[in-house]
């Protein structure tokens, strides 16, 4: 059974259930959120599934995205056996930073190296050199022949291994859109390679469609607020039976966020 957090508009084609915390945001530029099957809405850092219940679970380019790394990892490691990390490379992170990214990360003799940015760009300097010299030919040549040498790809079972290098550092800083470069990914262009991995993926989803077996998502979910497993489904809504906050469901998308929690009196 594996899940997938930050699962976004191009989920995993293996992954069973989908976390997300936003229905449209920009830390996706916007793509809509894919909810081709069960999905839920929710904060990594407080995820609202019970202990152990994934055998697996996938991280692709969501971790950055965290200030509290600590809290992050701790709720993969609780609902999960074993799982998978991607995140881009330090390096690349301090040369190319993303305003929505509030950690550099990297991978040392199998352990995560976690630095806390205390600002959208850590080095103005250094930014600004790579712009004016090397930026177009690190993106349109050596990030599309090289792409894994500017990612970190962590496998885990059990344990993650990992150490947060600053942890005094305030990551919880909101960027305004103009205070950080994006990344341009109209320099990567579209090769042959690409756009034939884009119709092998759509075959793949197609394929695990039809063979993904049936989710009873309610014997996974627990209240994120009092931790209950006790829930109960009630029309258009998920219901806890000991703190009786009622959370919405919307079609596919169970959204259990606090924020989004009625109390039943």
């Amino acid at each position: 059974l594996v899940l997938e957090v930050g699962s976004g508009g191009k989920p995993y084609p293996r992954a069973d259930v989908l976390l997300d915390a936003y229905e449209n945001t920009r830390e996706r530029n916007w793509v809509p959120l894919k909810t081709d099957r069960p999905t839920v809405l929710g904060f990594v850092e407080r995820l609202p599934f019970r202990d152990k219940v994934f055998d697996f679970v996938i991280a692709s380019h969501v971790l950055e995205h965290s200030a509290d790394p600590e809290g992050f990892l701790a709720e993969l490691q609780r609902v999960a056996k074993a799982g998978y990390i991607e995140v881009p490379d330090a390096f690349f992170e301090r040369i190319n930073p993303l305003l929505d990214h509030h950690l550099e990360i990297t991978q040392r003799d199998g352990r995560l190296l976690i630095r806390k940015k205390p600002a959208p760009v850590v080095d103005h300097n250094l930014v600004e050199l790579y712009e004016d010299r090397a930026k177009r030919y690190v993106t349109s040549e050596l990030f599309v022949g090289h792409p894994f040498a500017f990612h970190v790809r962590y496998y885990w079972r059990g344990k993650i291994n990992f150490v947060v290098v600053n942890p005094e550092i305030d990551a919880a800083w909101f960027a305004q859109v103009t205070e950080a470069p994006m990344f341009d990914t109209s320099l990567l262009g579209s090769s042959v390679r690409q756009r034939v991995q884009g119709v092998v993926l759509n075959l793949l989803q197609t394929i695990s469609r039809g063979l993904r077996r049936r989710i009873d998502l309610l014997k996974l979910l627990r209240c994120p607020v009092c931790l209950n497993e006790e829930l109960v489904t009630e029309p258009d809504r998920i219901r806890c039976s000991r703190c009786n906050r009622t959370y919405p469901v919307r079609g596919r998308i169970s959204v259990m966020q606090e924020s989004a929690a009625s109390v039943v009196s």
